[in-house]
């Protein structure tokens, strides 16, 4: 397969925010898995560990994959809680890419701030969604201002909303300037034109989409200065350019229970995250020289590898019946 199509992406964020239900979302409508595992009932292809279904989170990073649109994803669904953020640590240093998952009632948490700290030290693009729209007391507008607030970041919205809390039922999309709306929990939706009363709100956003994508490039925001249009193969450019340079963070929202607004977010990743040879080169020791030296990251390169996840089995080696042999009875005395 061409690098260029491959992406290995994480999901960071504050416990609870609903990194593996999107995780579970991405699997589903990628038709990687023919129905969606949950979290509360135990059915997760994440979450699958004993200790983690007993407790209802994310205890060690789990993998898996799906192909969308000819790109093939690897997707980590990384912890979220503090006890076990040495393990996404540990993990941000091997992706090209994270989706920052902020709760829409909750807004910036203290292991958003964290993990987004995490991502930045080991230069990581990354993208935002806001999850759980649908739930009471859902707020795009507050979570989008504390993103920009407490993480100092200028903040980029690609879709926004259509309704609010049980009335969420769509976005509109900021590339298309077209409304999604959504039926059932199947991911189908109609494009449809923006609502009247979104107009004014969409335009707005779409002019700073634009001006952000002009600023990520020299020729562009000389361009957009002089009160030329930018085209749409303009603004794209720009705004892949931005993301991969970190120069802005795109958001999106939606609902990953409801299956409201992956499918522009499987898009966006698609579009917007590196793939694996933007790093151009690593830096490793041969194993049969003993030396450190760089290497290109190339399908052409010879095979390289690093170790950054361990796991220890007590039972390792041992024969099954050995697992679980019986105690020996205590010794009988004589008399």
């Amino acid at each position: 397969m061409d690098i260029q199509q491959i992406r290995n992406v994480g999901i960071i964020a504050h416990g609870g925010a609903g990194k593996t239900t999107l995780a579970e979302a991405l699997l589903f409508n990628a038709k990687a898995v023919d129905r969606m595992g949950k979290v509360d009932d135990g059915s997760s292809n994440f979450d699958y560990d004993p200790e983690e279904i007993r407790r209802k989170i994310t205890i060690s990073t789990s993998f898996h994959h799906y192909n969308w649109n000819k790109v093939e994803v690897t997707l980590a669904d990384t912890p979220g809680y503090i006890n076990f953020e040495a393990d996404t640590r540990a993990c941000l240093r091997l992706l090209d890419g994270a989706i920052l998952v902020v709760n829409a009632v909750s807004g910036v948490e203290v292991q958003t701030e964290k993990m987004w700290n995490f991502a930045r030290a080991a230069d990581v693009p990354m993208i935002a969604f806001i999850s759980k729209m649908d739930r009471e007391r859902a707020d795009f507008a507050k979570a989008i201002d504390e993103i920009a607030e407490i993480l100092k970041v200028n903040v980029v919205p690609v879709l926004l909303p259509i309704g609010r809390e049980t009335q969420f039922s769509g976005v509109v999309d900021l590339f298309r300037m077209k409304a999604l709306v959504y039926k059932g929990d199947a991911g189908e939706f109609a494009i449809q034109d923006i609502p009247a009363d979104m107009a004014a709100d969409a335009a707005k956003a779409r002019e700073k989409l634009i001006e952000s994508c002009a600023e990520a490039d020299d020729a562009l925001i000389e361009k957009f200065l002089e009160g030329a249009e930018l085209s749409e193969e303009e603004i794209r450019s720009g705004f892949r350019a931005g993301v991969r340079a970190m120069k802005f963070l795109p958001v999106l929202c939606g609902s990953a229970a409801r299956n409201i607004g992956i499918q522009p977010l499987m898009d966006l990743v698609n579009f917007a995250m590196p793939d694996p040879s933007y790093r151009a080169e690593v830096t490793g020791t041969n194993p049969k020289t003993k030396a450190e030296e760089k290497r290109a990251i190339s399908e052409k390169a010879p095979f390289s590898a690093q170790v950054f996840k361990t796991l220890a089995d007590p039972y390792a080696g041992s024969s099954p019946s050995s697992r679980c042999s019986p105690e020996p009875s205590p010794p009988t005395c004589p008399r």
